[in-house]
């Protein structure tokens, strides 16, 4: 099963320029207007252009908005220097919401990006998640 990941956004050229400067990402196709792919992650991500207040979904009364905001789901971008990550994110304009937190399993550094997503960077340890793991396939 492949995975796609979707970030709506209101202003399309702004989000590419962000998401290719942090994450170094590169740009694949282009949907007219609408929506652009980049590449260069696990998955790849659609930047889809949608308006601040625009309809979430028509089985959800809600509208999107880019100021801050929470969502149970979110991305982590695993990284090898989790400093050096944070100093490249930050110049391309995110917001790093706490300071870098050490775990058994890495560090952790909590992001919002400029449209108001929540997203971490994660440095894992040389046992990584294994560290807390209490079962295994």
């Amino acid at each position: 099963m492949d995975l796609l990941i979707n970030i709506d956004v209101d202003d399309l050229a702004r989000a590419e320029r962000f998401y290719c400067e942090a994450f170094g990402l590169s740009p694949g196709r282009r949907f007219g207007a609408f929506g652009v792919e980049l590449l260069g992650s696990a998955a790849p991500i659609y930047l889809l252009a949608k308006p601040a207040g625009s309809a979430a979904t028509e089985a959800v009364n809600d509208t999107r908005r880019y100021e801050r905001h929470w969502t149970p789901v979110h991305l982590d971008f695993v990284v090898d220097n989790i400093d050096a990550a944070s100093l490249k994110a930050t110049a391309a304009g995110a917001v790093l919401e706490a300071p870098i937190s050490r775990h058994e399993w890495g560090k952790l550094a909590r992001f919002a990006d400029p449209f108001g997503h929540g997203f971490c960077l994660v440095e894992f340890s040389d046992e990584g998640y294994d560290a807390i793991a209490t079962s295994r396939p």
